[in-house]
């Protein structure tokens, strides 16, 4: 597969289907090792920290082992239950579940499941780790915005998503992020108490501090670097999924509709979390990101979507 953006705009992908499959699921990968010794040092802080000694490295072993094991094999369901997504009935969404079973159709996939999610916010997402064992899910907002042919290009997007296999680096991505979101948070009340006990304990106790510090400093580089990891992932992710999702349905204006008014909802969402944001079409959090964004510009990716050659 090929896709040539006009008129100089990008050049989206010059690699096969199974090539861009393949890579994906090296990426997912490396970015489990690289994590999973983050997450070690991470936890071998708290280990040294607090005098657990050889039982607490060997406890924190097992435990990143099974949680990357968690995070292959069930980063679906921890996605879709972190946003309160529910089945979609397929009589109630009759609709729906008509778009998503002739899109997949033509992206050449088994039907994915279908979920819902009660949110005014136009939005949609797509997760699971291979097309066998996959998942959309949009919100109530969306099918309240959008005509037949715009919900086809946002379900054409997802599909494509799920036809690339982005959704198993982008899942990965979000349950390790969480994961050490929470530590970063655990951490930092860990050592603010920790220094009002030092200083309790010994005022001129100056090398705990220090190493407090250090901490500090490690609590907040560790999620820095997740975030810089997602952002390059999912900007790069979404333009090619436009792209792709375009070509399935053998119609870019639908989709570019559909995200200008999704970009003209400005209010955020009520459930959603720097961990889960980069797995949507469109920022959850409603409003322009600049540093580390997790989506490109909706008017750039308007514009690539209306220069397409069918």
């Amino acid at each position: 597969m090929s896709i040539l953006i006009n008129e100089g705009v990008s050049v989206m992908s010059r690699k096969t289907l199974y090539e861009l499959q393949s890579e994906n699921v090296r990426k997912t990968y490396l970015f489990i090792v690289t994590f999973s010794l983050i997450l070690f040092a991470i936890g071998y802080f708290f280990v040294w920290y607090f005098n657990w000694g050889l039982t607490g490295v060997v406890l924190l072993a097992i435990f990143i082992v099974l949680y990357n094991w968690i995070a292959y094999e069930q980063s679906d369901k921890i996605a879709l239950a972190s946003v309160g997504a529910v089945p979609a009935n397929p009589e109630e969404y009759y609709v729906l579940h008509n778009i998503v079973e002739e899109v997949a159709l033509a992206a050449g996939i088994p039907k994915p499941n279908v979920y819902i999610m009660e949110e005014s916010q136009p939005n949609a997402f797509a997760t699971g780790k291979d097309p066998k064992h996959a998942s959309v899910c949009v919100t109530t907002g969306l099918l309240q915005m959008m005509n037949r042919e715009e919900l086809q290009g946002v379900i054409a997007h997802e599909i494509s998503h799920i036809r690339n296999r982005d959704i198993l680096l982008m899942t990965v991505v979000a349950v390790v992020a969480g994961l050490i979101i929470l530590l970063r948070d655990v951490m930092l009340r860990s050592m603010w108490w920790g220094m009002g006990e030092s200083r309790r304990r010994d005022k001129n106790d100056n090398g705990a501090i220090i190493l407090l510090i250090i901490g500090l400093i490690f609590s907040i580089i560790a999620p820095l670097i997740v975030l810089i990891i997602r952002s390059a992932i999912s900007r790069q992710r979404e333009y090619l999924a436009d792209a792709t999702g375009a070509f399935i349905v053998r119609d870019p204006y639908g989709l570019a509709s559909a995200l200008e008014k999704i970009g003209s909802y400005t209010r955020p969402m009520r459930v959603t979390s720097d961990a889960t944001a980069h797995l949507f079409i469109s920022n959850p959090f409603g409003k322009a990101e600049k540093l580390f964004a997790t989506h490109p510009p909706i008017e750039e990716r308007i514009k690539r979507l209306k220069s397409l050659t069918m």
